[in-house]
């Protein structure tokens, strides 16, 4: 199994939304929804990449050698890498037949288990199965919840407590999803308040997926969540948005050690990583990789491209005198003037 081959297989078992391109930058596939690409212009999408591409990393390797710890610790366990892999939705209609949601989130929990990692995956309610994988998996998965009524969602969050789950989570940007405003269950924004009961509702941690302002990050706070995801949901309900990356020191000023904060935003290899961590970061989560992968070759592929960007991020540690990720910070990293 090596990358290439996977690229290639993706591109045979999807239906030719996605090109499974060697480098994921949302160029060619700008406006193409359903499928991978970003809303109308694609510069939300673009935009993700190219500002992650404008930070480079400082090389340091005179130090005392020792052991890298790539760990992390986060909703009270450990995982072997601080990557995880983003939700995706309906993947039947945007990338292909050959997986429906169930069989799809049974790729990515497996996978992301084998390698010592975590998914995240849609709770799509007309599937209801598709809590199932990650219930199999012992609960070793998140689902996330699109911000439909209070009452559905209520009904979701605790669907994923009873089932035992790590933790559950919510896209609130899902609010201009177009392709799910036409379903049974009309999705739209969440107050503070309602967020908070949801929350209140359930002993599981949640986090709150889609905040891209530091008056966001506070409000989720408010509201009693565990974390959040700094996300435009892959460029795919606004467009002319910032990058997640230039969003994300400004937050973590803001409420780090207050809520733990995660990223999602064309995070493409284990130096993306590395740099998002150097900026605040607790985790990242990788989307459409993941996709590609599952494509190429199920929960085998998964386990392989986590454990290759896992590979790359110890690789930058080791390279950058950052033994542990406590020990990666701002100072290992060369911002270019026009970021």
């Amino acid at each position: 199994m090596n990358y290439a081959e996977l690229l290639k297989t993706a591109r045979e078992h999807m239906n030719g939304n996605c090109k499974a391109c060697k480098i994921c930058n949302g160029e060619a596939c700008r406006g193409v929804m359903p499928g991978p690409g970003g809303k109308a212009t694609g510069d939300g999408f673009v935009r993700a990449y190219n500002k992650l591409q404008q930070i480079k990393v400082h090389m340091d390797t005179i130090y005392e050698e020792s052991e890298i710890d790539t760990s992390c610790n986060l909703f009270g366990h450990t995982f072997k890498y601080p990557i995880f892999a983003a939700p995706i939705a309906i993947p039947h209609i945007q990338y292909g037949e050959a997986y429906n949601s169930k069989t799809y989130n049974t790729a990515i929990i497996n996978g992301c288990k084998s390698a010592g990692t975590l998914g995240f995956t849609c709770f799509d309610p007309v599937q209801a199965d598709t809590l199932e994988p990650i219930i199999n998996a012992g609960g070793w998965g998140i689902p996330t919840v699109k911000p439909w009524p209070v009452d559905v969602m209520l009904e979701q969050f605790k669907a994923s407590e009873e089932g035992g789950l790590i933790a559950v989570a919510t896209d609130v940007d899902g609010a201009g999803l177009a392709l799910v405003k036409g379903m049974a269950n009309p999705v739209g924004p969440k107050s503070v308040k309602q967020l908070e009961y949801l929350i209140s509702s359930v002993k599981i941690p949640v986090i709150i997926k889609g905040v891209m302002t530091v008056a966001g990050a506070k409000k989720a706070a408010e509201a009693g969540a565990y974390g959040i995801v700094i996300s435009t949901h892959g460029g795919r309900v606004q467009d002319q948005t910032p990058a997640p990356v230039e969003m994300l020191e400004e937050i973590a000023d803001a409420v780090k050690g207050k809520i733990k904060i995660m990223i999602d935003g064309s995070i493409r290899t284990g130096v993306d990583a590395y740099k998002c961590l150097a900026l605040g970061a607790d985790a990242v989560l990788i989307g459409r990789p993941y996709a590609v992968m599952v494509y190429g070759g199920g929960s085998e592929a998964v386990e392989y491209y986590t454990n290759m960007i896992g590979a790359q991020l110890k690789e930058a540690m080791m390279m950058t005198g950052a033994k542990n990720l406590s020990e990666i910070n701002k100072s290992k990293l060369f911002i270019d003037k026009s970021f």
